[in-house]
């Protein structure tokens, strides 16, 4: 095992210093671009075209990027449900269908399947604009924090 180059690589991504960073910098770099297309109960539509800063080195979309997506466009359908308070995720999981490049538009669709008082069950589903094949799915399980009685 190349224990150095194994600490290179992961040590060479992080030469910024983060605490000069704005807050929630994460959020806004993967968000930025992001339109909202339709807002419904439980469900709300997003589009974005994909960006030189959202690939990974085989230039096409990062799976982290699809993660972040998933946790927050997946968060926004409980407030179509009805709920009041995002709470703090439990669960991500993500199965890759297909690639999406540089340039590409795409579609995602964030869905409620269930929110209920504890718990929030949601998903998201990435598409190619141009052909409708799915890029990813999705899945996200929330506890929803109690409204406090005092």
């Amino acid at each position: 095992m190349e224990v150095e180059k194994v600490k290179r690589y992961l040590e060479s991504s992080a030469t910024i210093d983060g605490d000069k960073l704005p807050l929630r910098f994460f959020e806004r770099l993967i968000m930025h671009g992001l339109r909202v297309e339709l807002i419904e109960t439980n469900r709300v539509v997003f589009s974005f075209k994909v960006t030189p800063r959202l690939l990974n080195e085989g230039n096409y979309l990062h799976s982290g990027a699809v993660a972040t997506f998933v946790d927050l466009v997946s968060s926004a359908a409980i407030y179509t449900a009805g709920g009041t308070f995002v709470g703090t995720s439990v669960e991500i999981n993500i199965s890759f269908m297909d690639a999406a490049h540089a340039d590409e538009d795409i579609e995602i669709e964030a869905k409620a399947l269930h929110v209920g008082k504890a718990v929030a069950v949601l998903s998201a589903e990435f598409r190619k604009k141009s052909t409708g094949k799915i890029i990813a799915q999705g899945r996200h399980t929330m506890y929803l924090p109690l409204p406090s009685k005092m």
